[in-house]
């Protein structure tokens, strides 16, 4: 909740630090009822001091309910903004993903304040020809140098170099993490790092129906990327606890601590649930409707699909804040009910 009690609305959010307060934002759901066209209200944010207590700063970007064509229209599938800070140029630099029938593209806006106004600078771009999926854009501190990480479609992960003002690319990158196709490929991916290690956090491409997130390391940005597997292994729903990771962030107080920043998009319960044989059903459903050639759900598996993924009302939907722990170079996320950043030095 906010400080004024009501929901926090922000989905596929990330927070920064400017000064000695943190932003919170992410793209606004609290119109997405599934009952109509609108997908996002703009890109919304909350500051806090401590992360505790979060004020509702309102919309940093707003939506374009007049212009169709806009990457910020309601009804366009806007999601994921990530925003850096780019020390040469002094501007602020947001990157968002926008959903097509054909092709997931990106636009990039610019403001010299973290809360704007933001002027769009590009639309409708395919990040070096690719459709480009979910992504995360990281800025190596002691180079200055910005990157993009994205999911190819259905296909594998690219790492690729931005220009200097973090507004373009310049043409180089890397391929990582092939896979056959939906659901095994990685998406979602949400980078951080630790002792001079790079990793990468990402899930698997079930909708909004949540699966295993995995965890990779690597010495470099463009790898080799050394896969370790499911991040939450103690969760015998098989679905990361119920929540998608968006991103992760390091307390700057604190010597160790990372935490992951989630969104639980549906309310699961029950001993299928549980059990971990919901997520099975829903696993082996993606297979069937996206092999090739496409197979035919059964009786059982339609009605599931029905019931999970017809009316989405991302609105009433939740979050999962929840610390890293390190074996070695290898992170881990347990469930805990409840936390204090007073357990972390």
């Amino acid at each position: 909740m906010d400080t004024t009690g009501k929901p926090i609305a922000i989905h596929g959010g990330s927070v920064i630090q400017v000064g000695d307060e943190f932003f919170w934002y992410g793209e606004n759901k609290e119109r997405t009822t599934g009952q109509d066209e609108i997908w996002h209200w703009g890109v919304k944010c909350y500051s806090s001091r401590d992360l505790y207590h979060w004020e509702d700063r309102g919309l940093i970007i707003p939506p374009e309910p007049e212009d169709r064509a806009s990457p910020l229209h309601p009804a366009r599938m806007m999601d994921r903004p990530h925003i850096v800070f780019n020390a040469r140029t002094g501007k602020y630099v947001c990157w968002i993903k926008v959903m097509g029938q054909s092709a997931q593209t990106r636009a990039v806006l610019v403001a010299d304040s973290l809360l704007g106004p933001y002027q769009l600078l590009r639309a409708d771009q395919l990040p070096l020809g690719m459709s480009a999926g979910d992504f995360d854009v990281v800025v190596d501190p002691a180079t200055r140098k910005g990157y993009m990480v994205f999911e190819r479609v259905h296909s594998d992960m690219i790492w690729a170099e931005l220009t200097e003002d973090f507004t373009d690319f310049n043409g180089e990158f890397s391929t990582h993490f092939p896979r056959p196709g939906v659901p095994s490929v990685r998406e979602a991916p949400a980078y951080f790092s630790r002792n001079g290690k790079h990793y990468l956090l990402t899930s698997g491409t079930t909708h909004y129906f949540p699966n295993p997130s995995e965890a990779a390391v690597a010495d470099d940005f463009h790898g080799p990327w050394t896969e370790l597997g499911d991040l939450h292994p103690t969760d015998t729903t098989r679905t990361s606890f119920n929540s998608q990771i968006s991103a992760v962030f390091k307390h700057p107080g604190k010597r160790d601590l990372y935490i992951a920043i989630a969104d639980r998009w549906l309310d699961l319960s029950g001993p299928e649930f549980e059990s971990g044989a919901l997520f099975a059903q829903v696993w082996r459903i993606f297979e069937k409707a996206f092999a090739s050639p496409k197979q035919e759900l059964n009786d059982e598996e339609q009605q599931l699909a029905r019931r999970l993924f017809a009316t989405m009302n991302t609105s009433v939907s939740g979050h999962v804040w929840l610390p890293l722990r390190f074996d070695g170079d290898r992170p881990f996320i347990e469930w805990r009910p409840e936390w204090s950043l007073d357990e972390f030095e």
